[in-house]
């Protein structure tokens, strides 16, 4: 019998419905805060607003970079980049600091100071990063050359007062002058993420990564240049593991922060600082194929090497092999070779960044059917435990293991429809036929191809 998901056509416009009409269109013009400026934060399961609206550089960005996006992806975007500039004058007149440069973390619904988190004045490579990615995908629509000048100051605060000279990579924790902090010094947070202060960390690295990427795409800046392709070997020779994985924090000479050593349920309790995240590794794989490619490096077989790596070692020890999708984290205990499952969620932007690999992965290697055979698997499990039929968008987490998430909200913080939407679009581009497809899919297709084409000689 014919089903969907083996009629590439079939599943193509239903992946296209998906993105427009369950995510998109839910999402926007819905999500625009007309009065304040920027984005709304926090949305109910059924499309309400909720009373806390502070605005965090992540989400706000994220915003500008979707829109951005579907403008050039839709054949009828034009209302989208009329979404990103409206996001971009409250990133540029709030969230830009214009007496010390750099992004805040946080900022009130109006765009003033606030006490939301503990973040306060406070600032983090990450959100700069996201911000950078905003900037490069919004100029690379508009060509605007605010836009860029905005995206090359923030890069330059960036490398001016995040980069490590003597160990190198990037420092997270940042005060509002730009000196980063850790736990020893005079200044001390009280932010909510202050557990990770005073480590280097994967996650600040591979979105640094992925900024610089977008931005080198629209400007061939030498420094920039230099400055990507040593994020690139940073994180594929120092962060990632032979057994196939992230670290996730280091201490300043990039010595891994580990809890291997200690047993039972006290390392899933400390584990926050040392687990195997199967989604930032199956992103990551993606991530370091992109940047390599985006700077030309020929024949750079460590690199697609070390990405492979990377998700058969998901496959191999996130999958989860009753119910389909991947599970959020795993641990070694010692010198054990087996991989514990200690976070059995399945966070949605875990299962959008498998499911764009996978599709990727089954292109890279034709001939090796599991990468396809996966990729409709995972599309299966995000059909049958993600997608809300009901509201639209996709709940937090797969109700397989999460059915409370069923009424959770659809928007917070760290939750925004960039995951889903890059992993649709590139999903549409490479299932789509040329001939039957707008503009926008056909350059994304374009696009994908030449990465494709690109790794597949080597």
């Amino acid at each position: 019998m014919q089903t969907l998901l083996n009629q590439p056509q079939g599943l193509c416009a239903f992946l296209q419905r998906q993105l427009d009409e369950n995510m998109l269109r839910k999402w926007y013009p819905l999500a625009l805060d007309k009065e304040c400026g920027g984005f709304f934060t926090n949305v109910t399961t059924d499309w309400e607003l909720g009373a806390e609206q502070d605005k965090m550089i992540v989400s706000q960005a994220r915003h500008i970079w979707m829109t951005s996006k579907a403008a050039s992806f839709l054949t009828d975007g034009s209302s989208y980049e009329q979404y990103a500039r409206h996001g971009l004058r409250f990133l540029r007149e709030h969230m830009w600091d214009d007496r010390q440069g750099g992004f805040f973390q946080i900022r009130s619904r109006q765009g003033g100071y606030s006490e939301c988190r503990g973040w306060r004045n406070e600032k983090r490579t990450y959100g700069n990063a996201c911000a950078i990615s905003a900037l490069a995908a919004l100029y690379n629509l508009t060509e605007d050359p605010a836009v860029l000048d905005l995206a090359r100051q923030a890069f330059q605060w960036v490398e001016d007062h995040a980069y490590d000279p003597v160990h190198h990579g990037y420092f997270q924790f940042l005060t509002r002058e730009g000196k980063p902090f850790d736990r020893t010094g005079r200044y001390t947070t009280v932010a909510e993420d202050r557990l990770e202060c005073g480590y280097k960390d994967q996650n600040s690295s591979i979105h640094l990564l992925e900024a610089y990427t977008e931005l080198y795409r629209v400007w061939r800046d030498p420094t920039l240049m230099k400055q990507l392709t040593a994020l690139l070997h940073l994180i594929r020779d120092i962060m990632v593991t032979e057994k196939g994985y992230l670290h996730l924090f280091f201490t300043r000479d990039w010595t891994p922060v580990s809890v291997s050593h200690v047993p039972g349920e006290t390392c899933v309790r400390d584990c926050a600082l040392d687990h195997v995240s199967f989604g930032h590794d199956c992103e990551t794989a993606f991530l370091l194929l992109e940047a390599s490619h985006a700077l030309g490096a020929e024949n750079d077989a460590r690199t697609l090497h070390v990405a492979q790596r990377m998700l058969v070692h998901s496959i191999m020890n996130g999958w989860d092999q009753q119910h389909g999708g991947f599970f959020d984290g795993g641990h070694y205990v010692g010198d054990s070779t087996q991989c514990t499952i200690v976070r059995n969620a399945k966070t949605w932007w875990a299962q959008a960044e498998a499911l764009n690999t996978l599709l990727i992965f089954s292109h890279l290697f034709p001939d090796d059917k599991c990468y396809h055979e996966l990729f409709e698997q995972q599309w299966e499990y995000i059909d049958t435990y993600l997608v809300d039929r009901q509201h639209g968008d996709w709940f937090e987490g797969g109700l397989d293991q999460e059915p409370n998430d069923r009424n959770g909200p659809k928007s917070h913080m760290w939750k925004g429809p960039s995951h889903t939407g890059r992993a649709l679009m590139n999903c549409i581009a490479l299932l789509s036929d040329e001939n039957e497809t707008g503009p926008g899919v056909r350059k994304r297709k374009q696009d994908l191809q030449s990465l494709i084409t690109h790794w597949r000689r080597v």
